[in-house]
Formats: structure tokens, C-alpha cells, sequence
């Protein structure tokens, strides 16, 4: 095993955005040309030590740019979720190729990316954390390297939060071992179109990784019961009847299952921010909501007459009309402290808080059983939960696929209609023993 320790290598997008200023614009350059004037990473002081140091290759600073130019195209033309996403695929490729496989990008074969697929699968323990760790903190004006950090991480399950999980069991699950060939095979992709590369192992190993799980079974729709939802949504109203600072987690949580919404389109984003505008009546006063959703795609989204209380009763505790006006460019989900709306993050805090309380009133009502859904469901399970009621209530499949942003309709049959497996599982209770 190499003896160097693997480092972050990438900040966020804002911070890789200010390192464009000090670092070659163009991805096609040699060794050679790069100097202390023109790859300037002294605000990473590490990150460039790891990069020159005498154990390192001239190739690994080339790399390193290849990758930067590939993110920052990522983050500008993709968005902020998709460029964490392969920053850390693409981060722990690079770093197997300087320590592992010591091999430039422009060798690597079909095998070698094979090889990256077994690594992938079974990791060397001190590439494992147990958590999210920040990847850089701030120290006297330079961002120093998080010790704690690991390329590959494992978690005990939300509901399992105090038992210490063995890192030597840690695999990927087959939709992380899919973004991780996704993200490789983008990579090459865009070196290939910067005439850098001229080929792509990555996409001709994928059919042969032999990680990767030919999946027949039946999805399950993960989503909350009709008497789980009722626990979270009477401890969200009880919280707001007790607390004002509650009605905006209870405004959150409605509108996740109520409107099918992606936690990521209620917060706040650099190329979007939800405001109260976004909602709006047509000409026969029916309500919608204009959502910035996945794939940067705009939709509008109708608005049931049912939600317009919980909508109310949120902008009267901000000292707002009942609802809003033409053109009002009022945040939509805004801070308590600070300006501006939420992040991703803090939204899910909101949405978790009631979670917990939701449980242990459901725990003490119902017992622990019928309760565990609310420990290990996330602010997705919202939005599955709202999806999967429509349809039991005979909504048009063709109306809810345009609501929660598919494609095609066929998406929403296989995620929550799943017709041909209720056909199969009503023919198969007419098997019998004798």
C-alpha cells in the first residue's frame, strides 16, 4: 500500500471559483509551463505540498487541472448538488491513480479501471471515515486539511446512531458504484473533447465490472404510512401552535408532501431562489407554484386548495397577506437569523426535529414498530409519501408524472404505480399448498 496519506483535493464550487483567478485558463498545458505564478494553490497549503512534494509525479499538478477545469465546467453549466457529486467521484479517482495505481489518466486501460471498480468495492480502512467531514477548515487565512477526512465514508444507520460501525465492512451499494462509473466515464468524456484524451476505459469497463448487480426485484416505495403521516404532521401543527418559529417547519413539511417537492427546490441556490411570487393564480383563479427543479428544468406545479391554510398561516407569522401578489419577491423560505433563504441542509435540521418528536409520540401511542418508519425516513420520503396517496386516490398518472417533474410517465409508474407487480401479486395469492 502507498505510504501517503490521501487528502482532500477540491474545496466548493465558490472556493474552486476563486482559485480560477490564479490558475492557468486553458486545461491543455505541460509540466513545464507550470510556475509559482501561474498554479497558485497557497491558500491550500497542504493540498500543494501534496502536489510538489518530492514523493509526487510532475503529472499529478496536470491531473490535478484536468480536474479543476472539469469541475468548475460541471459546476457552472450543471449545478452545486451535481458538482459535489463528482467532485467526490472524481476526487477519489485521481487520488487511486497518485498513490495506487500510479498510473497518468491518459495510460489507464479497460483493466486498470476494473481495478479502480475492486478498489472502490473494498477500500483500504485508512481511506474510511465514519461520518461527513468537512473537507477544509480555515486557519489564520489558509484552508488547512481536515485530518478527519477520508475519500470513502460509512455511517451507522439514523436509527442505529450510537453503535460503532466496522469500516471493514463497508461496500458500496450499486446506485454509488453507478455514479461512480458515471462520473468517470463524464470525465473522460470532456477530456476527450479537450483533445487531451482519446479514448474512454471507463465506459467500456462498466459492462464488465463484476460489482454491478442485475437488479429484477420490486422497488419499495419508501414513504410513510397514513397514520405516520398524521404523527408528523399533528406534531408539526402542535409545535407551530405552541412555538411561531415552528410555522415555517410546518410550511416546509406541507409543501414536501403536499406539492411533491425535492428538498433542493425550496432552498436557496446560486442560480434560483424561491420567492412568494412563485406562487400565482391563472384566469380561473386556480393556484400554482413555479419551481426550479432537477435537470434545470422549470415547472409549475398545482397548488390544491387544501395547502392554502398551512401557506397562510406561514406568511401571517411573517407579517405577510394571506397570500401572496403578483411579483412579490419576498423569500420564500427565509432564515430566522440572517437574510436570505435556507440551505438544504438547515431545511432538513426543520424537517428532522419534527421527525423526532413525531416518533416518540408515535412510539408511545403505537409501540416502537409502528413508529420506526419516522427514525429512518428522510425529507424525500415527503415527497414519495404524497406521490404514493395521489395515486391510491385515483389521481391521472399522466397529471401527477407532470406535478412531480418526470420525463415520462413511465417513470411514475415504475417508481409508485408499479402495475404489472400488483397484477403478479394478485395472481400469486391464488397459489395453493395443497
Amino acid at each position: 500500500m502507498a505510504v501517503t496519506k490521501p487528502i482532500p483535493l477540491y474545496p466548493t464550487y465558490a472556493e474552486l471559483q476563486e482559485l480560477a483567478y490564479s490558475l492557468p485558463d486553458k486545461i491543455s498545458v505541460i509540466a513545464s509551463e507550470l510556475s509559482q505564478e501561474n498554479f497558485n494553490l497557497t491558500d491550500y497549503p497542504q493540498v500543494n505540498e501534496f502536489l510538489t512534494n518530492t514523493k509526487s509525479q510532475s503529472w499529478w499538478k496536470i491531473h490535478w487541472l484536468w480536474g479543476f477545469h472539469f469541475l468548475l465546467y460541471i459546476g457552472r453549466n450543471k449545478s452545486v448538488h451535481t458538482y459535489d457529486r463528482f467532485r467526490n467521484d472524481v476526487e477519489r479517482f485521481l487520488l487511486w491513480c497518485f498513490l495506487e495505481n500510479k498510473k497518468p489518466l491518459d495510460d489507464l486501460r479497460k483493466t486498470d479501471i476494473l481495478e479502480f471498480a475492486d478498489f472502490c468495492w473494498q477500500p483500504p480502512v485508512n481511506w474510511i471515515s465514519d461520518g461527513n467531514q468537512a473537507r477544509f477548515f480555515l486557519k489564520h487565512g489558509y484552508f488547512n486539511v481536515n485530518e478527519h477526512w477520508h475519500p470513502f465514508k460509512i455511517q451507522a444507520p439514523k436509527n442505529q446512531k450510537n453503535i460503532i460501525v466496522d469500516k471493514k465492512k463497508y461496500r458500496p451499494s450499486q446506485q454509488t458504484l453507478t455514479s461512480t462509473f458515471t462520473a468517470i466515464i463524464v470525465f473522460y468524456n470532456y477530456l476527450m473533447g479537450e483533445e487531451i484524451c482519446y479514448g474512454n476505459p471507463a465506459h467500456i469497463a462498466k459492462k464488465d465490472c463484476r460489482h454491478f448487480i442485475h437488479d429484477a426485484q420490486v422497488k419499495e416505495v419508501k414513504r410513510l404510512t397514513h397514520l405516520q403521516w398524521q404523527y408528523v404532521l399533528d406534531t408539526a401543527v402542535d409545535l407551530a401552535d405552541e412555538d411561531s418559529n415552528f410555522e415555517r417547519s410546518l410550511f416546509v413539511i406541507a409543501a414536501l408532501k403536499t406539492l411533491f417537492l425535492r428538498i433542493s427546490e425550496l432552498s436557496e441556490r446560486d442560480t434560483w431562489s424561491p420567492i412568494m411570487g412563485h406562487f400565482w393564480q391563472d384566469e380561473d383563479e386556480n393556484w400554482w407554484l413555479k419551481v426550479f427543479g432537477k435537470g434545470r428544468k422549470l415547472r409549475d406545479i398545482t397548488v390544491p386548495p387544501d395547502f392554502l391554510p398551512f401557506l397562510s398561516r406561514y406568511r401571517l407569522t411573517r407579517g405577510l397577506s394571506a397570500l401572496p401578489l403578483s411579483g412579490e419577491n419576498t423569500v420564500l423560505v427565509e432564515k430566522i437569523r440572517g437574510q436570505g433563504g435556507m440551505t438544504t441542509r438547515h431545511l432538513r435540521r426543520l424537517v428532522q426535529t419534527v421527525f423526532d418528536q413525531a416518533f416518540e409520540r408515535m412510539k408511545q401511542a403505537h409501540g416502537e414498530q409502528k413508529a420506526l418508519k419516522l427514525q429512518q425516513a428522510s425529507t424525500h420520503w415527503l415527497r414519495h409519501t404524497g406521490a404514493s396517496m395521489e395515486i391510491e386516490r385515483g389521481r391521472a398518472l399522466k397529471d401527477l408524472s407532470e406535478d412531480l417533474g418526470h420525463a415520462s410517465m413511465a417513470t411514475t409508474d415504475t417508481v409508485y404505480v408499479q402495475t404489472e407487480n400488483k397484477k403478479r401479486a394478485m395472481s400469486g395469492k391464488q397459489r395453493k399448498v395443497d
